[in-house]
């Protein structure tokens, strides 16, 4: 395998003991990682064409291992979100693969430049996703928050739980861009933490947090019922426009059918009449359309044709 995916199968892990979780392992690998020697322009320029262009899995190796204190000093900045530190490792392993693989020795910048931005990406993705079961950030706005939240608190002095002052709150959503309801819905969002809706109330409790979730969405019978109840208003009135005129069919449909009712002036233009005249045509249609579903379906209350005050 050749291409850049088989590579970072091969390279993205180098060590097996950070799938393991233990912490003598990944101090090993830390300490081998912050020993490998630095590489300087001309090095890495090449390195980075001998795999752009010979695809040289042995020059992505060199040029992957000489960067990857880099993967580690940008994880270490992740590490108060609880997550493994050997995760975030390796999320910023696949950083460094896609910066290499995408990377152009031609332009005037340091592939550490380049690759900083590729490995924060990842490493930030990965955080979002794993962070809560709940999605969390989703637009720009929302993960600047996420991740610059805490940090600006801190600034001002304001780390008293999960609320935050008005002033604050003013202060935060203007340097960050934001709507102040966003800074307050993240700060409870990190004020909390995930929980089980099958957990109980309370110690001795048989009362599950589920068991208290409103519903309040229709309930089924009820959604049966008002289609049949709207299918049914709709033939009986579809019926009773059928014994009008095609001229007052018309003056209905376009004056009580339509979203935007059309004037009586631009009915009376269409029509070749004086608006008078429709507002008369339409007054005995209307009165018509009574009569028939009246003879149909008796009493416009209980059909539920006229809803109930």
């Amino acid at each position: 395998m050749t291409t850049a995916k088989a590579a970072t199968a091969r390279f993205a892990h180098p060590s097996a003991a950070l799938n393991s979780g233990r912490d003598a392992g990944e101090q090993r690998f830390v300490t081998s990682a912050m020993a490998r020697p630095l590489l300087s322009r001309e090095d890495e320029a090449d390195l980075a064409r001998r795999w752009r262009d010979d695809r040289d899995e042995a020059a992505l190796h060199a040029l992957t291992e000489a960067h990857m204190r880099l993967v580690i000093a940008v994880a270490a900045k992740f590490k108060r979100y609880g997550l493994p530190f050997s995760d975030l490792i390796q999320e910023g392993n696949i950083g460094l693969m896609k910066a290499a693989d995408r990377f152009e020795p031609e332009r005037d910048v340091r592939f550490s430049t380049y690759v900083t931005w590729w490995i924060r990406s990842c490493i930030q993705d990965y955080v979002l996703r794993n962070w809560s079961i709940v999605r969390t950030g989703t637009t720009s706005a929302q993960k600047s928050l996420f991740f610059n939240l805490r940090r600006m608190r801190a600034r001002i002095g304001d780390l008293d739980g999960a609320s935050i002052s008005p002033d604050n709150r003013e202060q935060i959503a203007r340097d960050l861009r934001v709507r102040e309801r966003d800074v307050d819905t993240m700060a409870m969002r990190l004020g909390a933490s995930d929980r089980s809706l099958n957990a109980p109330v309370g110690d001795g409790e048989n009362s599950q947090w589920q068991d208290f979730l409103v519903d309040d969405s229709v309930a089924p019978e009820i959604e049966v019922m008002d289609r049949t109840d709207s299918e049914r208003r709709s033939l009986w009135l579809g019926q009773a426009i059928d014994d009008l005129s095609p001229r007052e069919q018309f003056i209905i449909r376009e004056r009580r059918l339509t979203e935007d009712g059309s004037t009586l002036e631009t009915l009376g233009q269409t029509l070749g009449i004086s608006k008078e005249r429709v507002r008369q045509i339409e007054s005995a249609a209307l009165s018509k359309l009574r009569s028939n579903l009246c003879a149909a379906v008796g009493d416009p209350y209980e059909a539920g044709l006229i809803p109930n005050a």
